[in-house]
């Protein structure tokens, strides 16, 4: 008889109480918000490593419901990615203007801004007119000048995550994936890629999930999550809006790449 690990909590339930406290403190400062308690929990879909709900309190005038967005990180993430990395480059790109603003963090997770917008679908990056305003909007992300030292983290992150696979295989299974070989693949690859580029900040999750547009103001929003962020020499970088984001170096085909992360 097989083990059924669907998740049978109610979405209140799967919100930690931590958080609900959060929420309530912060419904409690909005002076249209009729109960800070009454507040309701909508799960969302398209995420693919986080939960993600939208949180909603009545108002007074009964028309628009105050909204904010729980993310709640996957279980697990935390051997890939650093969260407190990840969440000064989300502040960082909040003061910028990229993506929602920050408005409360807790252990597992984050409350952020809602954003009345669209998140887009596979179709629409076939559109031209969505491939241009992305396009645009890429180009700002890339030329951000974040604060700190600019350093590739390319190398030491697949170093680390090899190391995990390494750990979690039996001798078996690291045979027949033969990650022996995949150390020397890295350091042959860094050597050849190490060349005299400029080290740029990038996404390095940029699928349709993690994009939503204004359908009145074709204003596109990059979203950035605890896989988006990452420092590595420009060829192609981590994402923005489990957006992995970091430091690369630019003008290199890194495409292949990005799809083993």
């Amino acid at each position: 008889m097989g083990v059924n690990n669907k998740d049978v909590r109610t979405p209140e339930e799967r919100v930690p109480a931590e958080a609900k406290e959060m929420l309530k403190s912060l419904a409690s400062k909005w002076e249209d918000v009729t109960d800070a308690n009454a507040l309701q929990v909508i799960p969302l879909k398209g995420a693919m490593t986080n939960e993600v709900f939208q949180i909603k309190w009545p108002t007074k005038t009964g028309e628009l419901s105050r909204k904010v967005v729980v993310r709640i990180y996957g279980v697990g993430v935390e051997v890939f990615f650093d969260g407190d990395n990840e969440i000064q480059t989300f502040e960082f790109m909040s003061k910028q203007g990229h993506g929602p603003r920050l408005l409360g963090r807790f252990s597992k997770g984050r409350i952020e801004e809602f954003i009345r917008a669209r998140t887009l679908s596979a179709p629409d990056l076939r559109d031209p007119e969505i491939s241009v305003l992305i396009a645009a909007k890429m180009k700002e992300f890339h030329g951000l000048d974040l604060p700190g030292q600019k350093v590739v983290h390319l190398w030491d992150r697949l170093r680390n995550w090899l190391k995990v696979a390494k750990d979690m295989c039996s001798p078996d299974e690291a045979k027949a994936f033969r990650l022996d070989e995949i150390d020397e693949e890295i350091t042959l690859l860094e050597k050849n890629l190490s060349i005299d580029q400029p080290i740029g900040f990038c996404h390095n999750d940029l699928q349709y999930g993690n994009i939503m547009i204004d359908e009145e103001t074709k204003a596109i929003t990059i979203i950035v999550s605890l896989q988006t962020f990452l420092l590595l020499p420009c060829y192609a970088h981590n994402s923005l809006v489990f957006l992995p984001s970091c430091f690369g170096r630019i003008g290199l085909d890194f495409y292949g790449m990005t799809l083993l992360y």
